[in-house]
């Protein structure tokens, strides 16, 4: 029996659940720079309130592809054959589903038209479907780069710098060759279609991200950045200068200024486009009519800046 039913003392309410406390924003990733470029409700929804965010068919399709591109390599030069690489697909897909169950949901009857699967499980038919699509994106890939003559020095490489004004950096990239004369080689694997020429700039954003990251850290600069579109079957490069570098890092630093800023004053104003189409929030968005949750840090203490927690997507 419970104690407040055996004498006068008033029963005490338990005390609300707290909502888990936010962090400040304290690094950049490539990822999350674009994000509040494009919008920087949508960076805070992602950084500040670390919203979920359903799976979708079209991200999990290219970490599924990286995954298979970057395991390819395990392998000696002569088994890297495009047989070889598009077997290896259905058994890394099980592996990614083994490690994160969710991924089903993709995937189940209710998701599709096949009404003879059973709710909620896996319709076999549409996963034969997206699995033959990722396979031919692979195979894609042979038609730009022959794996058979490469021999990558890093593969899914985490790296982590900080500039001389404090700013913490941090992306993953892809891969990194090294020619023999020790030129520096960075490759990004792209699942979707090249960009019309217009906006290459904002393609090789992310690229000249990572090449100044490489630069601070190694003390050279990467010869060639080089981006593989498997989805229209081109290859865009490009060679950075320092003066290239230069103007990206006072790009990030600006960048940063203004992400402080709304953190501050707690102003994450949203910025419609054509990306609003596809954004996983836009019901929490106020120019579609939704409201955004409360805000978990209202103000950031400038004191607090340096809170070593890191962003949620590296890349």
């Amino acid at each position: 029996m419970d104690s407040s039913e055996t004498d006068d003392t008033p029963a005490v309410a338990p005390p609300a659940t707290p909502r888990p406390a936010a962090a400040p924003p304290s690094s950049l990733s490539p990822s999350r720079a674009a994000d509040f470029m494009n919008c920087p409700l949508l960076y805070r929804f992602r950084v500040i309130d670390r919203l979920p965010e359903k799976p979708s068919e079209a991200a999990t399709r290219g970490t599924l592809v990286h995954t298979v591109l970057e395991r390819l390599f395990d392998d000696p030069a002569p088994v890297r054959t495009v047989a070889h690489a598009r077997s290896m697909v259905a058994g890394e897909w099980e592996r990614l589903l083994a490690a994160k169950p969710e991924l089903a949901e993709l995937f189940s009857a209710e998701n599709g038209t096949e009404g003879s699967a059973e709710a909620g499980a896996i319709a076999p038919e549409r996963l034969a479907r997206w699995l033959a699509g990722t396979e031919q994106l692979v195979e894609q890939w042979f038609t730009l780069e022959d794996p058979t003559r490469l021999e990558p020095a890093e593969r899914e490489l985490f790296v982590q710098t900080t500039l001389d004004s404090g700013l913490k950096l941090r992306g993953i990239i892809d891969r990194i060759d090294v020619a023999p004369t020790g030129e520096v080689r960075i490759v990004d694997y792209k699942t979707g279609k090249a960009p019309r020429p217009e906006y290459a700039a904002d393609a090789l954003f992310q690229m000249k991200f990572y090449a100044l990251m490489l630069w601070q850290l190694r003390g050279s600069m990467p010869r060639r950045l080089q981006l593989v579109y498997l989805g229209s079957g081109d290859v865009l490069t490009y060679d950075p200068t320092e003066g290239d570098l230069r103007a990206v890092e006072r790009k990030l630093l600006a960048l940063w200024d203004a992400i402080m800023q709304a953190a501050e004053t707690a102003d994450w104003r949203p910025r419609p486009s054509r990306l609003c189409d596809w954004c996983p929030h836009r019901a929490l968005c106020p120019e579609f009519g939704g409201t955004p949750p409360p805000l978990p840090l209202a103000v950031v203490d400038p004191a607090v800046r340096d809170d070593p927690r890191p962003a949620t997507d590296a890349r």
